[in-house]
């Protein structure tokens, strides 16, 4: 009789087929032309912001910095992505080399109808001190350490054959560099995080891989119960595609993980760029110069309604004398004073008076561009503290004047331009035709003890597509990683097919070890960047 092991390894797909010499050209190409695209689209925005290079430096620097942050997103691509076409290549449902490219397609798509919630809902786990400084010094050494540290852990665990999370790696990255900079200025580690972010952003983390396991167990068994079809449970035969209702519901499902992973996974490369953009040319990328016509109108009603609302709980404290300065301690502190929301109040008003001045966004002068972003960033992140404080009392018209002016602030300094969204998704959607063999043979082969079955690989792949779809809805990063793994490890539990305690051990330890080994990575390469920048 033969054994497991062999009967495993002749069912295998076929793994060995590549892109072939015509593909591998094609593939080149499309690197090239994105690198080229990249350049063209960032020149053209700053000559239509009428920037002048008076020095290549900075550019040179922006040029590197945007490299990284697509390489990370390149990573990225064939390092989680290959948990998508895991389960169509084992069900003989695609062969692997038009999975790879057909999901590498969608994650495209995924990248370019995103919401941008996920991109900036990781943008402000960084310390805002370290954001509003973004194209100085330290604000390379910041963006190049999270993103280098990043890229060095998802490539140690994709060599490793271990599925790891790159959700994980970048907060783990983020939180170095906060801690590390809290520790440079003296300030406790603590201090450097925007840990109210962290938590919400954690739970998101530690749940969805919790949902995975018992969701998919829950659908599979939902399944076994109402489906009497003997074929939807049996091992694929060996190299024959399954029934063909069976086989469009895999690829539905591999369709609709790569569309959520590269809508939710691929922000995280966006807010990251903007963060380059922002703090290398200002003068083109601070302030969404295209917002609506009506947009100064609405934001000033808005504005005064805030202004309003602030100075109705000021307790008649009269605002600081540098209330900008005032406000900026608020943030970097954590601690609220009795002048802080009178000086949110004067800075809101402030804000109104030079947008009002200058009449519209576009018509802002480039001088004046990232000192107006700054004031507007400072004033969103304080009334999101603020309006979280109960103690403030703020009544529900309030709160709702409150929400509604951090909005009109938000619409005007958190955007992403169409070129930022197409680079991102050219580098998610090439990086999931590279190196994904690795990881597929891992979710295919190394955790269940028997050949995964059609209902294991649809349930697996249903679950993480819906709770990939909707953490994209609430701006909430998930790991692709963790909850299609864990739902294939559901399903064997639930078919009592046996696990493969070796493949969990490592799934565990990667889960476990990815946030402190990211957090010193990140951290120890913020302070040697920092000295030498």
């Amino acid at each position: 009789m033969a054994t497991m092991a062999e009967t495993r390894v002749s069912s295998r797909p076929d793994l060995e087929k590549g892109l072939g010499t015509a593909g591998g050209i094609g593939f080149g190409a499309a690197v090239l032309a994105a690198i080229l695209f990249v350049a063209y689209s960032v020149y053209t925005d700053a000559a239509a912001a009428g920037v002048q290079a008076r020095a290549v430096l900075p550019f040179v620097m922006l040029f590197i910095a945007l490299l990284i942050a697509l390489g990370f997103e390149f990573v990225n691509g064939f390092h989680d992505t290959a948990n998508a076409v895991a389960t169509v290549i084992y069900t003989n449902s695609m062969p692997a080399h038009v999975a790879v490219v057909w999901s590498g397609f969608f994650n495209f798509l995924g990248v370019l109808l995103s919401t941008g919630a996920v991109a900036f809902g990781i943008v402000s786990l960084l310390p805002v001190e370290l954001i509003l400084q973004v194209g100085s010094d330290a604000g390379f050494a910041m963006v190049f350490s999270l993103l280098i540290a990043a890229i060095i852990w998802n490539l140690a665990t994709w060599y490793l054959g271990i599925p790891s999370s790159s959700s994980h790696t970048l907060i783990g990255s983020i939180i170095g560099v906060g801690v590390a900079n809290a520790l440079l200025h003296g300030r406790g580690g603590t201090s450097g995080v925007e840990w109210g972010q962290a938590q919400n952003i954690g739970w998101a983390l530690l749940l969805s891989p919790l949902i995975g396991f018992i969701a998919s167990a829950l659908l599979f068994f939902v399944a076994r119960g109402t489906i009497r079809n003997k074929e939807l449970y049996s091992e694929p035969r060996d190299g024959l595609p399954p029934p063909w209702w069976i086989r469009i519901l895999l690829v539905f499902t591999c369709t609709g993980v790569s569309f959520a992973h590269g809508s939710n996974d691929g922000q995280k490369g966006m807010g990251l760029i903007m963060l380059i953009l922002i703090g290398t040319v200002p003068t083109a990328y601070a302030l969404n110069r295209a917002v609506p016509a009506h947009y100064e109108a609405q934001f000033h009603t808005s504005s005064v309604d805030a202004q309003k609302a602030l100075t109705a709980r000021a307790g008649g404290v009269a605002p600081a004398a540098d209330a900008r300065a005032a406000v900026t301690n608020f943030i970097a502190n954590r601690t609220q004073t009795p002048d802080t929301v009178p000086s949110l109040a004067a800075l809101v008003g402030d804000i109104d008076r030079q947008v009002t001045g200058y009449g519209t966004i576009a018509h802002v002068p480039s001088t004046q561009s990232k000192n107006m972003r700054n004031d507007m960033y400072l004033a969103s992140e304080a009334i999101k503290r603020v309006s979280a404080n109960k103690s403030a009392g703020f009544s529900e018209a309030e709160g709702k004047a409150l929400t509604a002016y951090k909005g009109s602030l938000d619409k005007a300094t958190r955007f992403i331009p169409t070129w930022v969204k197409i680079a991102v998704a050219f580098a998610l959607g090439l990086g999931t035709m590279i190196g994904w063999k690795r990881i597929v043979v891992t979710v295919g082969e190394k955790i269940g003890k028997s050949h995964l079955t059609y209902a294991q690989g649809a349930s697996a792949e249903l679950v993480a597509m819906a709770t990939i779809g909707l953490a994209d809805t609430f701006g909430l990063p998930v790991s692709t990683t963790h909850v299609l793994s864990s739902g294939v490890a559901g399903t064997m539990a639930a078919n009592r097919s046996g696990l493969q305690m070796s493949t969990i051990r490592n799934l565990v330890l990667a889960w476990v070890l990815t946030l402190p080994v990211s957090i010193l990575l990140s951290g120890t390469l913020y302070v040697i960047l920092s000295r030498i920048f």
